[in-house]
């Protein structure tokens, strides 16, 4: 089994903010540290502030020595796929071999029509997310780098410096769904498993997808994901399983503050949030216990932890991630 580590997303206001945090999260002894890739963020008003991501990772990876950097995950059509390959290779260049690539096929439909993406259907777009992942591991080795594609094609796509990291930086992709899946039994070092994408919504403001995506259906998925890669002779065990995760902690185990952060996302009751894979509710003693029970259950080891406050952040690297350091 993989080791178990703990990142978290966050989405700061302002560089200033986001730089503090990751040196914040690196001295709370987290693994890794992300930020979503939109040109506004689906968890406020379009107006809400949003920086890019690939920049804001690079100032953070600037002012820290260790986290790694994590795009969760970066909407593969919003850059040409050579165009994303040289910018990922400079960013683990920049970080000394810190980026992990995480990737995904793209699902806020309107955000791509407002700023003049296209925003094909979601076979064409898993098309050309295989294609871009092609096309980035083949501009991490190859010495001169081609590829032709139904979407995309390359040649003589030279990528000078490499990546620090070899054969080349981790390829984490994200989502659950069926083609998804087969994609990441070929091609992913990491799957980040979330629940559908496909109303235009992510998890958090999507009651009807978060509720659904029980502990029964992640399961599933996982086996899925297994098959996949028996079906093409890979071990399953090569793929690490991860997670994004609406993490809400108290000393107090009738704080309502954790009721409320269980209706926000939609369950019915606070002992059916505190189940769900895709939220750790309670006290340390009970998110431990979950977790355990997690892991052992689905062998999913790496939770990046959304919507923390700060005193979460800190209760949980104090009292929660002691118990799970080899």
């Amino acid at each position: 089994m993989h080791e178990v580590k703990f990142g978290l997303f966050i989405l700061p206001a302002d560089a200033a903010e986001g730089l503090e945090e990751a040196q914040l999260a690196e001295a709370q002894g987290y693994y890794s540290v992300s930020h979503n890739d939109h040109f506004y963020s689906p968890l406020g008003s379009p107006e809400h502030p949003q920086l890019e991501c690939f920049t804001i990772l690079t100032a953070m990876g600037a002012v820290t020595q260790t986290i790694k950097l994590v795009p969760a995950v970066i909407a593969h059509s919003f850059r040409n796929p050579a165009l994303l390959a040289k910018i990922a290779t400079s960013v683990d260049i920049v970080t000394q071999g810190r980026l992990i690539c995480g990737l995904g096929a793209g699902w806020q439909g309107p955000e791509y029509e407002a700023h003049d993406y296209p925003f094909p259907p979601i076979k064409q777009r898993l098309e050309e997310l295989d294609e871009t992942i092609q096309i980035l591991k083949a501009m991490w080795t190859q010495d001169e780098p081609a590829f032709t594609g139904k979407h995309y094609k390359v040649h003589h796509a030279y990528n000078n410096p490499r990546s620090i990291q070899k054969p080349h930086p981790p390829i984490m992709l994200g989502g659950s769904g069926t083609g998804l899946l087969k994609i990441a039994a070929r091609e992913a070092d990491i799957l980040n498993i979330i629940p559908p994408t496909g109303q235009n919504k992510d998890f958090i403001n999507d009651p009807a997808a978060t509720v659904k995506f029980d502990m029964a259906t992640l399961k599933s998925r996982i086996a899925k994901l297994h098959q996949n890669c028996r079906d093409i002779g890979r071990d399953p065990a090569e793929i690490e399983l991860g997670g994004l995760t609406f993490l809400a902690l108290s000393h107090d185990a009738d704080d309502p503050n954790l009721r409320k952060a269980a209706t926000r996302l939609g369950f019915p009751d606070y002992a059916s949030a505190q189940r769900a894979p895709v939220a750790l509710l309670g006290t340390p003693d009970e998110v431990k216990a979950e977790l355990r029970r997690r892991i052992d259950e689905t062998g999913v080891t790496y939770y990046i932890l959304a919507g923390t406050s700060l005193e979460t952040r800190e209760l949980f690297a104090s009292e929660v991630m002691p118990a799970f350091k080899n």
